[in-house]
């Protein structure tokens, strides 16, 4: 771990990771491919294909094992050119154009019931979902999403919303309201929108523009039923309306668009490391309870971005790009989390990297 990083974390946070590191999976030859994470990005539209590229790499570059995009098939033409190594779905459709001929409320690539039928189905084949990176604001995307949410919900699966996706929040709270397992990530913007449009109770603090103290998360969070808020800001906030975490490691000074798509994607390999921790595929001695995982791995994706934001910034500067993240996400990952390896029946972390928190 690099002698600044450790010098500025705080005890609390060192603790914090501390518990983040039992979810990360050890490197074992028994495994096979899957069990460490298969996740998929739902957005990308014809307009934004960097976003769900930029998620899903980022869940790629941390260590999940399948790494999945859902989008349109303009999307899907582009951002297979943009990496082999993901798995690219051009299932999604967005509406027809008004030049458009009469299209058939039979015309399966209308109807939002039949096309998200497909998504749904690829559902058991995953661990956990981000949905909103590049969707836009299409009413056939946001209908088709609402769709698949209310299924990923059936299943208890882990879902992360970002950008687009927390419109679908506003338009229709009892989508996500009290499901435990989603994690909404806004930044000041998106925080103030979803404060408008959720509606807290009087008594609690105003959010014209954003959070800006964790009162106001834990507010937003209670109101929505306890789902995880990561309010993204100077310094991370994470609260389930309960529990609120401060991830206080020092980013970038670059506010590049597409940043947060890394944070997405970070979020939902930690949610599926979750899942093989809770299944207990390896051995380990955790006690670690369902609940307390969750504010565990939206903290673990905070701060490995918030590292890749610092990394990134110190090589490039003002010039910093979105994609200069996804370069620094495997360095992130050892530097505030550390690799692991097997010793007899558990594991224990190598000496260096770790032995410094």
């Amino acid at each position: 771990m690099s002698s600044e990083a450790v010098e500025k974390m705080s005890p609390a946070t060192r603790e914090v990771l501390g518990k983040v590191r039992q979810l990360v999976p050890p490197m074992l030859e028994k495994f096979h491919k899957g069990q460490l994470g298969r996740v998929a990005v739902i957005g990308g539209s014809e307009d934004y294909t960097g976003a769900p590229y930029f998620s899903a790499m980022a869940s790629a570059r941390l260590g999940c094992d399948m790494s999945h995009v859902i989008c349109t098939p303009a999307a899907a033409a582009v951002i297979k050119t943009y990496s082999p190594n993901l798995m690219v779905h051009p299932l999604m459709r967005q509406s027809p154009s008004p030049s458009s001929s009469n299209p058939s409320s039979s015309d399966p690539d209308t109807d939002p019931a039949q096309i998200s039928s497909r998504i749904i189905d690829m559902l058991p084949r995953l661990h956990a979902l981000v949905v909103g990176p590049g969707l836009g604001r299409d009413p056939l995307m946001h209908e088709t999403c609402a769709r698949v949410l209310a299924a990923a919900r059936e299943r208890q699966m882990p879902v992360v919303l970002d950008a687009d996706a927390l419109a679908i929040v506003i338009k229709t709270p009892e989508l996500v309201m009290g499901w435990r397992e989603v994690v909404l990530t806004p930044n000041v913007v998106e925080f103030g929108r979803l404060w408008k449009g959720i509606k807290p109770s009087s008594s609690s603090p105003e959010a014209n523009s954003g959070a800006d103290s964790p009162n106001q998360v834990e507010a937003l969070s209670k109101a929505l039923g306890g789902v995880t808020i990561v309010q993204k800001g100077g310094t991370d906030l994470i609260s389930n309306g309960g529990t609120t975490l401060k991830v206080d490691l020092r980013g970038g000074l670059k506010r590049s668009g597409g940043q947060g798509d890394t944070l997405t994607g970070s979020i939902a390999t930690f949610l599926a490391w979750r899942k093989a921790y809770l299944d207990r595929i390896w051995e380990h001695d955790g006690k670690l309870s369902e609940e307390e995982t969750l504010g565990l791995a939206a903290f673990g994706g905070a701060a490995i971005t918030r590292e890749c934001s610092r990394l990134a910034f110190e090589k490039k500067g003002r010039s910093l790009q979105a994609s200069d993240l996804t370069d620094e996400v495997h360095t992130a990952f050892l530097t505030v989390i550390g690799e692991s390896e097997n010793q007899g029946k558990g594991y224990s972390l190598k000496s260096g990297t770790q032995s410094r928190l």
